[in-house]
């Protein structure tokens, strides 16, 4: 394999770095800007289901290279190689894992370790402002490079939800993740979400100051048990060096329930940046303290640039609107709009979701002045760019779209009333990705009894919203709620005809994994 190339000649793979689960990655050159690179390749199922592998791929990569931040390997290409796998083309990364680190020196000082998880949050505080859930935070996906700064790896596999990621079946069948790194809500559904990353901080901070997994175990069964069920344990009763704030921040972010987490990766950062003092010298790690480091130079002045209390807006920020232009928008016609969905829909198929929602919002603004808000052919442009926002994983300015459509539609302009069912189930679930599960959850359950009542108990729609349901009372702890919502649904499944989604046997598997994990 050395000496291949990939992208018509452009990039020349030289030697292996890292072989996983999920892939392999490759140091390699690119001969046309000549420098180093690194080129990650991605699994993906064979058979019927790997076109819409690779159509996910390709739409997670786009969206993760949105993820702008020094904290993050800039994401330079994607394509496919000669027999059809998938593959990242990245920046090279120089300097020591923090697994590696603790594999070779044990702990790290209490300033570093702080420092380490304080630029780690700075990382997760634009990711998740983007949409974005990591789903594999631990020390063996933080660099640290001889200048000191962390660069976040593996955002390549990433996760941007959306509606058939609300499901607990994965390419593996098993959940994905780091078994001593996964949230409770990622063993017991495979849900993620920012908080879920704020756990898995929690296990590596904690390993990064006593040299130790939260939990171990003989089998990984019994690790994301103790995930689920086990208090994790004091890190004052090991290193009693460890001053109380932080070691309540550990156990703060290690709750069971997504909600009693802290609130963001700044809220975070925010209570471990006192801790980050006194960072010395790291042997084998740093450049020489007394080394210029342009990096350094270049830190130290943004350094000095005060954060306003009210500043903090990359963090949680609130749904925006798509925005209306102070300018009078040019008038359409309907062939004009015929014809920006179909430019849209394209750019959609080549998962150019930001490019289609861009084109969808200039025409649906003039359209909406011309035609008013409820006109049929209006009505499916604001769909469609609801629809192009939440594909391009867009959930806190998809969610008010698809809020002001379906309040249309209820007054009355109803095209069909599965348009304005898929309306609330996707504004909700905008909600769920973007933190809000609780809200998302009453959301659903709303929507559901509405539909039971318009519908009936067997009606397709509302036997998967009882199952998405159930998933989301998992991701939020409710144990016994979800498995009364499964049992409910499995009795219901199993009298109808054969074929119905979900299947009694996709259930019954939901519903047995509650039980084992009760045990």
């Amino acid at each position: 394999m050395p000496g291949r190339t990939l992208g018509d000649g452009r990039y020349e793979l030289q030697s292996p770095l890292a072989r996983g689960g999920m892939g392999e990655v490759w140091l390699g050159h690119d001969t046309r800007l000549d420098r180093e690179i690194a080129v990650k390749f991605i699994r993906v199922r064979s058979g019927e289901t790997e076109q819409e592998d690779l159509r996910r791929f390709l739409r997670e990569a786009k969206i993760t290279a949105r993820l702008e931040h020094p904290g993050v390997p800039a994401v330079y290409d994607a394509g496919t190689d000669e027999q059809g796998r998938p593959f990242l083309v990245m920046q090279r990364v120089h300097g020591l894992s923090i697994a590696d680190f603790i594999a070779e020196q044990g702990p790290l000082p209490i300033g570093w370790a702080s420092a380490i998880a304080a630029q780690t949050c700075s990382v997760l505080a634009a990711a998740h402002a983007a949409s974005l859930v990591h789903r594999d935070l631990k020390p063996g996906n933080l660099m640290l490079e001889p200048s000191g700064c962390v660069k976040v790896l593996d955002f390549g596999l990433a996760v941007a939800p959306t509606l058939a990621d609300f499901s607990r079946i994965t390419m593996t069948g098993q959940p994905i993740g780091t078994p001593a790194y996964m949230a409770p809500e990622q063993v017991e559904a495979n849900l993620s979400e920012p908080a879920t990353d704020l756990y898995a901080l929690g296990c590596t901070l904690h390993e990064m100051l006593s040299g130790d997994h939260v939990f171990t175990g003989p089998t990984t069964y019994s690790v994301m048990t103790q995930q689920v069920k086990d208090r994790p344990p004091r890190l004052r009763s090991m290193r009693p060096d460890i001053p109380a704030e932080v070691e309540r921040l550990v156990l703060d972010l290690l709750q069971k329930r997504p909600e009693d987490r802290p609130a963001s990766a700044l809220d975070v950062y925010d209570r471990l940046a006192p801790f980050a003092a006194d960072l010395g010298p790291l042997p084998g790690v740093l450049a020489a303290p007394g080394q210029p480091s342009p990096v350094r130079m270049y830190a130290e002045l943004v350094s000095r640039v005060s954060r306003s209390p009210t500043a903090n807006c990359v963090s949680s920020p609130e749904p925006v609107t798509v925005a209306e232009p102070a300018r009078e928008a040019a008038a359409v016609t309907r062939h004009d709009l015929a014809q920006a969905r179909n430019d849209a829909r394209q750019l959609a198929q080549e998962s150019r979701f930001s490019q289609a929602a861009e084109l969808l919002s200039d025409t649906e603004l003039a359209a909406r002045q011309v035609f008013g808000n409820v006109d049929k052919d209006v009505v499916r442009i604001r769909y469609e760019l609801a629809t192009a926002l939440f594909e391009g994983g867009d959930y806190h300015r998809a969610a008010p779209v698809f809020e002001a459509l379906a309040e249309d539609l209820d007054a009355g302009a109803v095209i069909s009333p599965d348009l304005l069912f898929d309306c609330r189930v996707k504004q909700a679930i905008c909600h769920a990705m973007t933190g809000r599960g609780g809200q998302a959850l009453g959301e659903l359950d709303a929507l559901l009894a509405d539909r039971r009542a318009a519908h009936g108990a067997e009606d397709p729609r509302t036997l998967d919203l009882r199952k998405q349901i159930a998933l989301l009372q998992l991701q939020s702890g409710h144990h016994q709620q979800a498995r009364r919502t499964l049992s409910g649904l499995l009795s219901d499944v199993r009298r109808l005809p054969g074929g119905t989604k979900p299947s009694p046997a996709e259930v019954a598997d939901l519903l047995a994994s509650i039980r084992s994990e009760d045990r």
